[in-house]
């Protein structure tokens, strides 16, 4: 019997997949991400492209933010360098889970795709 000359196909992985693009593509508005996964809610969001800082007034749904790294916030990378307030639940919503409020983040740069 002969040999198929059908070149060998591989397992779709989510960076060679279209829903992985795809996923890539439908990132949150106020999401912030580390390593491609959502690790966190923002909201009060201001750029300050002078200063090279964005400004939050709340980050929230955060206990998968790992605060020391780096993260992606729509088309930058930031760090984040100062938290005026955290608390790990709020009693008032407790679906927001960890709570940061009035952050300050320096721009590193921006994402790249």
């Amino acid at each position: 019997m002969a040999e198929s000359k059908t070149p060998q196909v591989y397992p779709q992985t989510p960076e060679r997949s279209e829903s992985g693009k795809a996923d890539a593509l439908a990132r949150k508005p106020d999401g912030l991400y580390q390593k491609a996964k959502l690790v966190a809610r923002a909201a009060g969001v201001e750029v300050d492209l002078e200063t090279k800082e964005v400004r939050i007034d709340e980050v929230f749904q955060s206990d998968a933010l790992m605060i020391p790294e780096e993260c992606e916030f729509q088309n930058y990378r930031i760090m984040i360098q100062r938290i005026a307030f955290a608390s790990k639940i709020d009693t008032v919503a407790p679906e927001k889970g960890r709570v940061l409020r009035d952050v300050k983040a320096d721009i590193l740069g921006y994402r790249e795709d």
